[in-house]
């Protein structure tokens, strides 16, 4: 909360991870389908959806904003309990969250970030690996425990189990994956 503005930081039980570089032109393309078909989906219901920058603050019990060694930026947050919401961000585990692998960024959200969610009860985990042109879905289960992960091609319509009705045209999310020199005016 107090590092300068125009950085992008997360914090995972109180190790600081700088979320440099920026996010390629393949993974802006991925986030900005995917929140478009979910915000679409959304219009008319009780849970709202955020493209990072957007901070989830994960407490471990009661602590202050700036007592809490857990904030991240997931590229994609849905929150379906408006009381978790305030100026700064989320207070405590959204319903959904979807990260989209980077190289900088593979290890963290595929080991810690697993971890870190179940722990704070994410209800549904999606892990968007943009190369391979696959979906890892982890679902939370009565349990409390992420059960063995769900892995689709990124092809077809792909449910979104917290949001029934809701499924996610991945064939038209990957269209333009992998065509970054595509729309480049040659000489």
């Amino acid at each position: 909360m107090c590092w300068p503005e125009g950085e992008r930081w997360e914090l995972i039980e109180g190790i600081p991870y700088n979320m440099t570089p920026a996010p390629s032109t393949d993974h802006q393309r991925i986030s900005g389908e995917i929140f478009r078909q979910i915000s679409n989906f959304l219009v008319d219901q009780d849970c709202q959806v955020f493209v990072a920058p957007f901070d989830v603050r994960l407490p471990e019990a009661e602590e202050a904003d700036d007592e809490i060694i857990t904030v991240v930026q997931p590229d994609i947050t849905v929150v379906c309990v408006p009381e978790k919401l305030d100026a700064r961000g989320c207070r405590g585990a959204p319903d959904f969250i979807i990260e989209i692998l980077s190289p900088s960024t593979a290890a963290k959200d595929q080991i810690y970030k697993v971890a870190l969610y179940e722990k704070h009860g994410v209800r549904e985990y999606w892990l968007v690996h943009p190369g391979d042109r696959l979906i890892t879905v982890r679902l939370l289960t009565p349990g409390g425990t992420y059960g063995i992960p769900s892995i689709y091609e990124a092809k077809g319509l792909l449910p979104v189990h917290i949001l029934p009705g809701l499924e996610i045209d991945l064939t038209l999310t990957f269209r333009r994956v992998g065509t970054e020199g595509a729309g480049r005016p040659t000489a």
